[in-house]
């Protein structure tokens, strides 16, 4: 899926290989959603960086955020597993739920939400350790499968992250010599390990290379069949490419929220159009 222009009014527009007119199908939204955000506000020491979102994250399916620097993507990323909690003087409004539990709820245990919603940064950011290691850590960290069973586990999870083979004979090596892009997928089988529902994604193309980036979009696609997925991307190739859903952030408000090739092809809002097309952002 690519994004050409549509010569009259300048729209980008979702081309298929092969595919004459755009489609223009009806809006959907998520029926069965992973991620519900209720009326959710953030702000960081009094300063707003979220108003008042209200959306689903449908299940087993990629959702993508864009809009430009500053809208709050990856303040809002952050908040479904609560990672802003680590900032001083943050505070919210409204809820996230993730299957149905509060994420902010008082009974709340940030080990298991970080285990249900992992998370993969911008920079591949491997521990010092080996790459069995990398792998293994957490879920033996929490008890999530016996001693015996944890390279069962590791070799199933670098197998779904796509570097089995690249990596089976190097196990006992630091992951930190790996390439860019295989730190990266090191880091999605981390991820993966702790065996997530929801797995958050922050722009984590930015420092690849074309290959790498390639390799990593051809990996999403592959694991939306088993988790929900949420990207933050700048790129709205990528997000084309990849989601099966968009959501466009502006000044910490949700602009609008649909079917990707919808969003792209026939966008419901003015700011959307003149972002897509590149009038602004």
């Amino acid at each position: 899926m690519i994004i050409g222009e549509e010569a009259e009014s300048g729209a980008a527009v979702l081309v298929r290989p092969g595919m004459g007119t755009p489609r223009r199908s009806a809006a959907r939204v998520p029926m069965h959603p992973a991620v519900v955000v209720k009326d959710f506000s953030f702000s960081y020491s009094g300063r707003p960086a979220l108003r008042n979102l209200s959306f689903n994250i449908e299940r087993k399916a990629v959702t993508a955020i864009i809009g430009p620097s500053g809208c709050g993507k990856s303040t809002f990323l952050r908040s479904i597993n609560r990672l802003n909690d680590l900032i001083p003087g943050v505070r919210h409004e409204g809820d996230v739920l993730v299957e149905g539990t509060s994420v902010f709820g008082p009974g709340t245990d940030l080990v298991s939400l970080r285990q249900r919603v992992g998370m993969v940064f911008q920079r591949p950011n491997p521990f010092p350790k080996t790459v069995f290691d990398n792998v293994a850590y957490g879920p033996a960290l929490n008890a999530l499968v016996s001693r015996r069973d944890l390279p069962d586990l590791v070799e199933r999870c670098l197998r779904q992250a796509g570097l089995w083979d690249e990596v089976k004979d190097r196990l006992e090596e630091p992951g930190t010599g790996l390439s860019g892009g295989q730190q990266q997928r090191l880091c999605i089988a981390r991820a993966l390990g702790n065996e997530p529902e929801v797995l958050l994604m922050d722009e984590p193309c930015s420092a690849l290379d074309p290959l790498a980036t390639q390799r990593i979009e051809e990996l999403i696609f592959e694991l939306k069949e088993h988790y929900t997925i949420v990207i933050v991307t700048h790129n709205m190739q990528q997000a084309a490419r990849v989601s099966d859903f968009t959501g466009f952030f502006d000044r910490g408000e949700l602009i609008e929220f649909d079917e990707t090739e919808r969003l792209f092809t026939k966008p419901a809002h003015e700011r959307t159009e003149a972002y897509i097309t590149g009038r602004f952002g």
